[in-house]
């Protein structure tokens, strides 16, 4: 992509959308200024790129026909084996389609990034394959991650599959859909607003959101670099943990990993709860959308922890309440510039920077109308705040996110966990093919009150099924201390392993 000096006409043009007035004289003159930079970009491009080396064969693999994908929760298979050794061993691994998999396709549920193809494995996909593990393709995700329902990918909904016809969850829909389906035995996603845990509630299964920065992001699609979050999601809390204790630790490109801090999470197992303090988040339930047989389910949850030996009681921190808010003009504000002005990273982070994905996302400027309605609204608010009030609630916003982190961090001095719903809902029904854009909206963000707030706060959060509600699963969210995800699978493990979650 050669870098040529602008013509004049450009140069007059740009000056003025930047409210420069400029002479003919001027310009001509900015023009000749810029020969130097011109030729340096031109030594830029001419430069290799310094990607990490693909280390595994594989091939582009199929997209499956809808016969072969009644849920639709894959977008390509493509079966890429990795060492014979290894702590994965054997398992297979779906990957949300925001993960980059070299040579396979990626679309990130948008049919503006359809046709790009990754020249490099994320740091994710190379550890577990590392380990031994088996990508068996790509699942469907909401569309550039952008609703926590599953109804927002270009292709179509993703089904439940406890119940055809209701919401996976998202935004790592397709990810959630073949664990608990038995397609796979493990799956990536991604966690920006709740995107691992919603869907893990939605469809009975094991997700794990840990501390900011404790999974590298690198080779994984941003939308801000302050909520971004990947990591596990698993059938059951033991295959959760195994898979965290291969993905966690510093990859060497990834700037959020900082202080990170990582154990053997399965030696966690089986420990029980007996001594540990856990507090019930009094905040964490009754909210105006919630379903009473869902805050029952999960307080059933605590007091079988009780049960088993932990200390349970309920805890205030009224900050939850509007961690939410504040979590609106970080993400809103951000997914605008990173992810959709800034073609996918923007500037001024020195992670890996993939220059091929920028280079196919550009193209969502000529077919916005293609976007999610979801996408759509957030980009919309996101640049009226921009264009007329500037950066300063995003900055705050940012403020008041580490007096949030502080209210938690003050009850977990007192309590190892905090405990509340994942969702206050079990999954709703899909929005038909007419629904209204309010019904769209609705359902893909009203469940996001308990989750958004520790994607801000940066503190692990984990989502495990707690009982069943009109056939489907409910799930309870425990929420730990920093790079302490280790005391989260352990309680998880005491009430996975001491309940049949389906009776419950």
């Amino acid at each position: 992509m050669t870098v040529s000096t602008p013509t004049t006409d450009q140069i007059a043009e740009i000056a003025a959308e930047l409210g420069m007035n400029l002479t003919e004289a001027d310009v001509a003159s900015f023009q000749g200024l810029m020969g130097a930079y011109v030729e340096h970009y031109s030594i830029v491009e001419k430069l290799p790129d310094a990607l990490p080396e693909v280390t595994y064969p594989r091939t582009i693999g199929t997209r499956p026909a809808p016969e072969d994908n009644p849920l639709n929760a894959w977008y390509y298979k493509s079966t890429v084996t990795g060492a014979e050794t290894g702590k994965l061993a054997g398992k297979t691994v779906v990957l949300k389609d925001n993960v980059m998999l070299a040579g396979v396709p990626m679309m990130n549920g948008s049919s503006t990034l359809e046709g790009y193809i990754p020249d490099l494995d994320a740091t994710i996909v190379t550890r577990m394959l590392d380990e031994g593990a088996v990508i068996a393709g790509k699942a469907h995700c909401e569309l550039f991650c952008l609703s926590g329902g599953s109804h927002t990918n270009a292709t179509g909904p993703v089904h439940n599959p406890h119940k055809p016809g209701y919401s996976a969850g998202g935004s790592s829909s397709g990810s959630a859909a073949l664990v608990a389906a038995g397609e796979v035995d493990m799956a990536i996603g991604g966690d920006q607003g709740g995107s691992i845990r919603i869907p893990s509630a939605f469809c009975g299964i094991v997700g794990m959101k840990g501390t900011h920065g404790l999974v590298p992001y690198t080779g994984v699609m941003p939308i801000e670099i302050y909520v971004d979050h990947t990591g596990p999601m698993t059938a059951t809390v033991a295959d959760n943990a195994l898979m965290m204790e291969v993905l966690a630790g510093p990859d060497g490109y990834d700037s959020r990993q900082i202080g990170c801090t990582t154990s053997a999470y399965t030696e966690a197992l089986g420990k029980g709860v007996a001594g540990l303090r856990i507090g019930i988040l009094k905040e964490g339930f009754g909210h105006p959308q919630s379903m009473p047989e869902v805050d029952g389910k999960v307080m059933a949850a605590a007091a079988k922890l009780k049960e088993l030996g932990a200390e349970v009681e309920e805890v205030s921190i009224p900050m939850h309440l509007v961690g939410g808010a504040i979590w609106s003009p970080i993400g809103l504000e951000g997914l605008y510039q990173t992810m959709m002005l800034g073609d996918g990273y923007g500037v001024s982070r020195a992670d890996l920077y993939v220059t091929g994905l920028m280079d196919a996302h550009r193209g969502w400027r000529q077919r916005a109308d293609e976007l999610s309605e979801t996408l759509k609204l957030c980009m919309l608010f996101g640049a009226y705040a921009d264009k007329y009030h500037g950066k300063r609630f995003y900055g705050k916003a940012v403020n008041l996110s580490r007096s949030l982190r502080a209210a938690y961090d003050a009850a977990l001095e007192t309590y190892d966990v905090l405990l509340m719903l994942t969702v206050s809902m079990a999954a709703t029904p899909l929005p038909g093919p007419d629904a209204l854009r309010e019904e769209i909206v609705q359902r893909a963000f009203e469940m996001l009150p308990n989750t958004a707030p520790f994607d801000i706060s940066h503190h692990p959060a984990i989502s495990l099924p707690c009982g069943m509600v009109d056939g489907l699963p409910v799930g309870l969210q425990l929420v730990g201390r920093f790079w302490d995800e280790a005391t989260l699978y352990q309680v998880a493990d005491a009430f996975e392993t001491a309940t049949d979650w389906k009776t419950l």
